[in-house]
């Protein structure tokens, strides 16, 4: 790629947002080379449903156990030791291209102040101070960042960081220009999220600061709040990372636990051997995680992913990478929860149509909760 291919608006943002450390040359020359793509997707190796010692469960309201996990998981936040990361990037394409932690959900309220909204009240109930991290996108940080401004407090002070950028290519491997001939950038997917701490010396800080668990969660799922019994059970657990399945209903779709040459981790669906009958996982990914802040603060080999995309009705290729990914290199449990009721933990929101229709099921949560 020349660098007269692009023009001195996208360089900028390019430079900006920390393009320099997507390999992004690297990638168009191997998709021309056949060397990424849908076949090479596919995860290489033995793949099995998870053993049924993969899963636990997390204890049900009002029980002795949940209460136990809640004291430790309160106790970690009153040393300081606790944070909320938010991921609040991306390009919300299915919701017109506006910021989607901005939408009116509740009562005139946002998404991102209702969790906003949780953690100031889980740090209320444990006396505590808890970090805010939102993780932004070029199409989303300066407006979250001024929505964050003045919803930051002493007691739940928030920070934003940005995650990268990179430019779709052509099946070809041209730099792909939109119908108005513009090149055409875009955020390159959760799995930025340890790049992106590290790059922006948040998570650097956060450690300095004797900070230790990180608790990850989609900004368009406000049932997955920062509960303490889930931080508990993650450090009862003793292991880098915890991730969060919710039971599988019809027409679901995304990533798995599942045994890959004997290791237990998340696979996404797309990944699975096209032999393998993904039914025989009863569980899916929520892509709510708490993190193990010192075992993240590491240069992780996650795959880039080729995908294919339709942009104003013309085929483009973008490389992601996800998240879940962390699971192959990190010792990791995955806790079962509920995603109906009072203790629901999974409620996401990806259309216009999806907010009216998970609102009852929101209420019923954040007000057992106590954040309504």
């Amino acid at each position: 790629m020349s660098s007269h291919d692009i023009d001195a608006g996208t360089a900028k943002l390019l430079q900006r947002y920390g393009f320099e450390d997507i390999p992004f040359d690297s990638l168009r020359k191997r998709l021309l080379l056949g060397e990424v793509g849908a076949d090479q997707n596919r995860i290489v190796g033995q793949v099995e449903p998870p053993d049924e010692g993969d899963l636990r469960a997390l204890p049900p309201l009002g029980g002795d156990v949940r209460r136990a996990l809640s004291e430790r998981g309160q106790e970690a936040m009153r040393r300081g030791e606790v944070a909320s990361v938010i991921l609040a990037g991306g390009m919300a394409t299915r919701f017109g291209g506006v910021v989607k932690a901005a939408v009116e959900v509740l009562d005139g309220q946002s998404f991102l102040e209702l969790k906003l909204k949780d953690i100031a009240a889980v740090a209320e109930r444990a006396d505590a101070t808890i970090p805010v991290y939102l993780m932004t996108s070029f199409a989303t940080h300066e407006a979250i960042q001024a929505m964050a401004e003045p919803l930051s407090t002493e007691q739940c002070p928030i920070f934003s960081f940005p995650q990268f950028i990179s430019l779709r290519i052509t099946p070809e491997g041209e730099l792909f220009r939109d119908a108005s001939g513009a090149l055409s950038p875009y955020a390159p997917g959760h799995g930025d999220l340890t790049f992106a701490l590290r790059r922006s010396g948040v998570l650097q800080r956060f450690r300095k600061a004797g900070g230790k668990t990180l608790m990850m969660s989609n900004v368009d799922n406000l049932t997955a709040t920062l509960d303490p019994a889930v931080i508990g059970a993650h450090l009862e657990a003793g292991t880098a990372l915890t991730a969060e399945m919710a039971p599988k209903e019809p027409g679901d779709k995304g990533g798995a636990p599942a045994r890959v040459d004997g290791r237990a981790q998340i696979v996404e669906a797309f990944r699975f051997p096209d032999d393998f009958d993904q039914e025989r996982i009863p569980v899916f990914n929520t892509n709510t995680f708490v993190l193990d802040a010192e075992a993240i603060d590491a240069d992780f080999p996650l795959t880039w992913f080729a995908v294919n995309k339709t942009v104003d009705g013309k085929p483009a290729v973008q490389f992601e990478r996800l998240v879940g990914e962390l699971t192959a290199f990190l010792e990791s449990s995955f806790l079962r929860v509920e995603r109906h009721g009072p203790d629901a933990r999974f409620q996401p929101i990806k259309t216009p149509d999806d907010v009216d229709k998970e609102r009852p099921a929101i209420v019923t949560a954040l007000k057992a909760r106590g954040s309504l």
